[in-house]
């Protein structure tokens, strides 16, 4: 038996990605140079031009950073995830913190928001892992999801040629396999 699975990031998914950003970039770009279509029909009741601006810049900030990732992660080599005996090694999104030791994590939890399916990794140790982010908008970023999930840690399929189940499979035989073995 392999000690040692990698889960590659997928490029398609990326490209896929990456090209939807840019739409919304766009779209955003537009809301922001044509708000004051939003005054010449119904919808000003809901929306003025200045909240239209501030949404399409909002847009272009959200969507230029994510795309500008996409781009970044297209010519990555790293493996996306690794499980091992150590425990999760994470490299598939901007909050990624590297290797999530097995002997760390208390629980797993599946989530799920809108359509997008994620593992929730609750540890002993949050703090140790918002402090091994290594910048300040991945504290930020994490800091946020231990407010809102109770950890920092997720792990999603979205950039991983594996589908959710599959991950989710993984990840859950290896944690009952190598939990409390002493080993990472």
């Amino acid at each position: 038996m392999n000690d040692k699975i990698e889960i590659p990031l997928s490029k398609n998914k990326l490209l896929i990605g990456t090209i939807g950003s840019l739409i919304f970039v766009v779209l955003s770009i537009w809301l922001f140079f044509d708000a004051a279509i939003f005054q010449e029909n119904s919808l000003h009741f809901i929306l003025n031009p200045t909240t239209v601006k501030g949404i399409g810049i909002l847009g272009v900030l959200f969507f230029g950073a994510t795309g500008i990732y996409g781009f970044r992660k297209l010519f990555d080599k790293k493996i996306g995830l690794t499980v091992d005996k150590k425990g999760i090694t994470d490299n598939t999104h901007a909050t990624s913190v590297g290797l999530i030791a097995w002997n760390d994590i208390t629980e797993i939890v599946t989530q799920q928001i809108m359509s997008t399916q994620f593992l929730l990794i609750k540890v002993k140790n949050p703090e140790q892992y918002i402090r091994k982010a290594g910048s300040r908008k991945k504290d930020v970023l994490l800091l946020l999801n231990m407010k809102m999930y109770g950890t920092p840690l997720s792990i999603t399929a979205t950039t991983l040629k594996y589908e959710f189940e599959k991950i989710e499979e993984i990840i859950r035989t290896e944690f009952k396999k190598y939990k409390g073995l002493g080993k990472g």
